[in-house]
């Protein structure tokens, strides 16, 4: 098992002028960072995977899709650009040396059709995912999609839900994470529900109900970590926080304030889990 912390805190585009924050990072005891994939090249994200290699740093990666890039939308184009999508963002990850791929590209964040989700809107966005899983297999990277809130996507709001899109899916490198921010909003229990996705899950995320310090907040932790001990979850435990640094992006999954300082996140929200998890 690796601790990591997502690099969304301060920033949406890792570049040089970050690296003393993962050198920060690693001084307090991370395994790794998690990177979001949403613009850069080849050349960039190489030279990233070689620079977190040489100071031994573990990266993962979020992965999302345009409105233009749905791959459960009714229209084939729109589908086959998202495909292109997930495809380049795998490229990248395998430049970057990334491991697990996450986030909620089963479809488009915060896109809605104004119904409840269709069986085959879920089998267009399957069809997509195996494609993808099959182009990751190559550069040998798991993805995970991300079920998440209703307020957020209406695709997948729950483990039970993901559980079922995975199975159907069936493919080694196509998993499932657990986040439990949403799973504070959507599951009647953390512990039932990280035993309900335990056959298939690759990746989770820590982070509180309103984004800021874990173990500040209302998610309960002793549940948590009790269950992912109990299944003998042995993968990545990443944290996620948000702020205000980067007004584009924290418009865009609205956040309007910061919740904590972001030493304390990094440095209380590493404790939690060291001291949740038993490691010393």
């Amino acid at each position: 098992m690796k601790i990591g912390m997502n690099m969304l805190l301060w920033t949406n585009h890792v570049t040089e002028q970050h690296f003393d924050i993962v050198e920060t990072l690693k001084k307090t005891g991370y395994d790794g960072i998690e990177l979001f994939l949403g613009e850069g090249d080849l050349k960039h994200y190489t030279k990233l995977g070689k620079h977190f290699s040489s100071i031994n740093m573990g990266v993962t990666a979020v992965g999302a899709l345009s409105p233009e890039q749905n791959i459960a939308s009714p229209d084939k184009k729109t589908r086959e650009a998202g495909l292109e999508r997930l495809k380049w963002t795998i490229d990248m990850a395998e430049a970057a040396n990334v491991e697990v791929i996450c986030g909620p590209f089963h479809s488009t964040f915060a896109l809605f059709t104004r119904q409840p989700p269709t069986l085959q809107e879920k089998q267009w966005s399957n069809e997509m995912l195996y494609k993808a899983a099959e182009y990751a297999q190559k550069a040998n990277i798991v993805l995970t999609p991300e079920a998440v809130n209703r307020f957020e996507c209406y695709l997948y709001n729950t483990m039970a839900d993901l559980g079922s899109m995975v199975q159907e899916v069936n493919h080694p490198n196509l998993g499932a994470m657990f986040d439990t921010h949403h799973a504070n909003i959507e599951e009647k229990s953390q512990g039932q529900a990280i035993r309900t996705i335990a056959p298939h899950l690759k990746h989770v995320h820590i982070s509180e109900n309103d984004r800021g310090t874990p173990g500040s907040g209302q998610v309960h932790w002793d549940e948590v970590f009790a269950a992912l001990k109990e299944i003998k979850y042995d993968g990545w435990l990443t944290i996620e926080a948000f702020s205000t640094i980067i007004p584009e992006f924290a418009n865009a999954i609205n956040v309007w304030r910061d919740y904590s300082p972001s030493e304390e996140i990094y440095t209380k929200g590493l404790k939690l889990i060291q001291e949740g998890m038993g490691i010393k």
